[in-house]
């Protein structure tokens, strides 16, 4: 439809029509000489209201939420960058790490700073914020697609606070089921069926010489596990290694050590849901020694082991109690050995390597949720 000369020039006393609709009828507009008056007032009005109607729409556009597209969406290749090294120690990402270490492809794993407008998940390990050695890029623009994902394996109350990071993060990796992305410190896996001995295979020593054993780095006499040993230690002998007692054991040879005991203290050093760390996995499962746990609720054991391959020190009622079983359990061969019953079809799956980690990212990428955590202190807990 074409505005007349006519209409442009009559009184403002009539309806107002659609914004686009003007727009339309004033590229439509014949040309005029100087002469017709009515240009310069359509121009006045048209000046105010376009840019009335540009106001509405940056404001309209700011106030949306930074989401480009839905959760199913998935990349063609997926670019997880890594802010920094988890305790600054850095791997060698060189050639396709995902697809040739791990079997999955379309995963890109960078380290690069300046691929950061192109990344689709940007990894930050909380260590380093807490302990102030690194900081977050909050100067730097986040495209509507960019998620920043908080990773953290410590329990809550190692984390610090948290409150300082309200309205940040878009996804949490960690040990525990109710993390976007969990990554627990190990697990048990099926048992090939050629029966090979595989990485995960533990070390069964015939002939233990030692009761229980307990390897410690970071001794702290209010943690409720120091409280504990301090009582076992009175009912019967417990053998302790480690940093804390000046007495480290080289990597090579902790599992042939743990391996000559009956029972090994895989005490956790803070009492949390979930958490679970290499003190089951590894200093007990794969040295082949039966593990006194101490940490979680026994139902999160239980989630993750069989229910008689591990012995809670909550079961009993007293520190004395928990000596003397132990004592006699191990002069009992056979129900000594029924501890033991998960290695027929089951082996250990440790995960220690960072690539691993974030690789699997990938695989779940369109399940992952677009959200962001105002108050992480409360999930964390």
């Amino acid at each position: 439809m074409t505005l007349t000369l006519s209409s442009c020039c009559t009184s403002d006393q009539h309806s107002e029509p659609h914004t686009a609709y003007y727009a339309q009828s004033l590229l439509s507009l014949p040309a005029m000489t100087s002469g017709q008056s009515c240009i310069p007032k359509l121009t006045r009005r048209w000046n105010a209201k376009l840019f009335l109607f540009t106001l509405v729409l940056i404001c309209i556009f700011v106030s949306l939420p930074r989401v480009s597209h839905s959760g199913s969406y998935r990349p063609k290749t997926i670019t997880i960058l890594l802010w920094y090294w988890p305790f600054l120690t850095p791997y060698s990402l060189a050639g396709d790490v995902c697809l040739k270490s791990y079997g999955i492809s379309g995963c890109r794993l960078v380290d690069n700073r300046s691929l950061y407008s192109t990344a689709d998940i940007v990894v930050f390990h909380h260590h380093e914020l807490k302990s102030k050695r690194q900081k977050l890029p909050l100067h730097l623009p986040r495209s509507g697609s960019q998620r920043w994902l908080w990773l953290s394996l410590e329990a809550p109350p190692n984390n610090g606070n948290l409150r300082e990071y309200a309205g940040i993060f878009h996804l949490t990796m960690s040990y525990g089921p109710n993390a976007d992305i969990t990554v627990p410190y190990g697990k048990l896996m099926p048992k090939e069926k050629s029966g090979a001995a595989g990485p995960g295979d533990f070390i069964m020593t015939r002939n233990k010489t030692d009761l229980v054993c307990w390897v410690v780095s970071n001794y702290n006499k209010l943690h409720k596990r120091s409280r504990v040993y301090q009582q076992l230690k009175n009912t019967i002998p417990v053998h302790v290694y480690g940093r804390a007692v000046k007495q480290q054991v080289p990597q090579t040879e902790l599992l042939n050590l743990i391996s000559r005991c009956y029972f090994y203290l895989a005490f956790e050093n803070a009492e949390s849901p979930h958490y679970i760390t290499e003190k089951l996995w590894r200093n007990a499962f794969q040295a082949g020694t039966v593990p006194v746990v101490l940490g979680p609720p026994r139902r999160d054991y239980e989630a993750v082991a069989p229910p008689n391959s591990f012995i809670h020190v909550d079961d009993f009622d007293s520190i004395d109690a928990l000596g003397k079983f132990l004592k006699k359990l191990s002069t009992d061969t056979e129900r000594y050995k029924s501890y033991f019953a998960w290695h027929q079809d089951s082996t250990v799956k440790l995960y220690t390597d960072w690539r691993e980690r974030l690789c699997n990212i990938c695989p779940i990428y369109e399940r992952l949720p677009y959200k962001t955590y105002q108050d992480l202190s409360a999930w964390a807990r």
